[in-house]
């Protein structure tokens, strides 16, 4: 049978315990010390698969937390340094409306139908990179009847009134197409593969993610840690020698797996004093 930190509890048929890890171990010494009654937690882990039995999780390592992992994340995730949006969009070589817009709707992202739909005639108007790929999707297009400009660029310095006029007439006519055929807007998106900042945001809020959880991690395997064991061939384990109190039994970052399903566990167990705390680990308790 596999080991994980200290010595494993092997319970073959019945619950019975034949060694404690080291760690709850310790625990057993210092309530001894103290001359504090202790409890204990018999387990046991099964997962079912879709459509199939559930099976036992032989020789997996268990932690019993004093804190639930959930919030030990929201722990870390109070004090680390998550990546600045906002700093994120004022360091892109777009313009300064785009960024504006970024800002206010909360997104990097220039792909996908959420980018799409969060678009409205006045975005498209309003931001160059927007309006530069609406024409290049619309104008030209021989089957469609798209608004043609008035404007012509010598008269911006030969009659600025009359181009200023017709320019925003021109801008005019295209917002009414757009209320008109909502659809037109659909496609633009194409323009802005090779500029998308999404992907790079993404990456890094992944990244971010990854560094909490595993500092997540690291503290409950370090400062919430009370005891530690394996189970045996039937998914079974026993912790001994525990204070009284409130914790937490799971397996942190490592997934239980079953045919096709995947989970972790971070359920509650009150311990008393004197007293065996019995629980089954199942597809119905599992991690959120």
């Amino acid at each position: 049978m596999r080991r994980s930190g200290g010595k494993a509890s092997v319970l073959p048929g019945r619950v019975a315990a034949t060694t404690l890890c080291g760690v709850a171990l310790l625990a057993l010494a210092a309530g001894a010390q103290n001359g504090s009654p202790t409890g204990s937690i018999e387990f046991v882990a099964r997962v079912a698969p879709s459509g199939a039995r559930p099976e036992p999780m032989r020789e997996m390592t268990f932690y019993l937390l004093r804190k639930s992992l959930a919030d030990i994340q929201k722990e870390v995730e109070e004090t680390e340094t998550k990546p600045d949006l906002n700093q994120f969009i004022a360091g892109l070589e777009v313009s300064k409306k785009l960024k504006a817009w970024m800002k206010t709707q909360r997104t990097v992202s220039l792909a996908g139908s959420d980018f799409v739909r969060r678009l409205k005639p006045a975005d498209v108007l309003n931001v160059p990179e927007f309006y530069d790929a609406y024409l290049k999707r619309n104008a030209g297009q021989a089957d469609i009847v798209f608004p043609a400009p008035k404007y012509r660029e010598r008269d911006r310095e030969r009659n600025p009134e009359k181009y200023e006029r017709q320019r925003q007439e021109y801008r005019e006519a295209l917002r009414k197409y757009m209320e008109n055929n909502p659809q037109s807007i659909d496609g633009i998106e194409a323009s802005f593969e090779e500029i998308n900042p999404g992907p790079l945001w993404a990456q890094k809020e992944s990244e971010s993610r990854r560094r909490m959880r595993t500092h997540a991690v690291e503290l409950a395997q370090t400062r919430y840690l009370a005891a530690k064991t394996d189970t045996d061939l039937d998914g079974r384990g026993l912790l001994a020698g525990l204070l009284p109190g409130t914790y937490w039994l799971g397996t942190l970052d490592t997934e239980a797996v079953a045919g096709d399903t995947r989970l972790r566990w971070d359920a509650p167990v009150k311990v008393q004093a004197g007293q065996t705390a019995r629980v089954e680990l199942s597809n119905l308790n599992r991690a959120r």
